[in-house]
């Protein structure tokens, strides 16, 4: 997964009509970080993202704050407010560089858009209501309306998201089936030592 989202992460770095905003940052790092869960140790996992943007020549920080920022904005909106602010429908004077960013992929022809910044802008949705994009019906309504707003690709944001969240079901369901097998690999374990301390004990003598 690391390798892939570095190749990804490069490829869109040496393209010419890439530029980095904050919502592309958000993609990167909640594509990391979720994809990311249960791997151990743990603490590992900021040293590896820190490695991975510094590959790309790329400022770690710069994303885990550009991302946190985003986040707590969206958390800070109802749900119809950032879908009508991320669509341009109803500009809002919350955060002066999103609005900005806005603008620019809204106005920009060549804005090379990215799979990532499709999961930049799920995750601002999901920040601001996280059932509200768990209804098919909506979720694809809203990103139809902000796809439109800022002149992007319709069914390509879709579809990547629709294999996004795919993939997250499928990592879930991996994550539940390895804890499983290491609760049933810790049984074994501790039958064997049951068994193996029962075997070296000494017979009980009787007067």
């Amino acid at each position: 997964m690391v390798e892939e989202l570095m190749v990804e992460m490069h490829l869109l770095s040496v393209n010419a009509d890439f530029s980095y905003n904050s919502i592309y940052a958000l993609g990167v790092v909640t594509t990391f970080d979720r994809f990311m869960q249960g791997y151990q140790p743990e603490q590992d996992q900021e040293s590896i993202f820190n490695a991975l943007c510094q590959a790309v020549e790329a400022d770690p920080h710069r994303y885990r704050q550009d991302a946190l920022r985003l986040q707590g904005v969206a958390q800070s909106l109802p749900g119809k407010d950032l879908i009508a602010w991320l669509s341009q429908a109803t500009p809002l004077d919350r955060d002066g560089d999103l609005q900005a960013q806005l603008q620019t992929i809204a106005q920009n022809g060549n804005f090379k858009y990215s799979r990532l910044l499709a999961i930049g802008l799920f995750s601002l949705l999901e920040s601001a209501d996280s059932e509200f994009v768990k209804d098919d019906k909506q979720r694809t309504e809203a990103l139809k309306a902000i796809a439109n707003g800022l002149h992007l690709p319709e069914e390509k944001i879709i579809k990547d998201l629709d294999l996004y969240r795919s993939n997250l079901d499928k990592m879930a369901q991996a994550l539940i089936v390895m804890a499983d097998m290491l609760v049933a690999d810790r049984k074994k374990r501790e039958q064997r030592q049951q068994q193996s301390s029962a075997a070296v004990a000494p017979p009980s003598t009787q007067e």
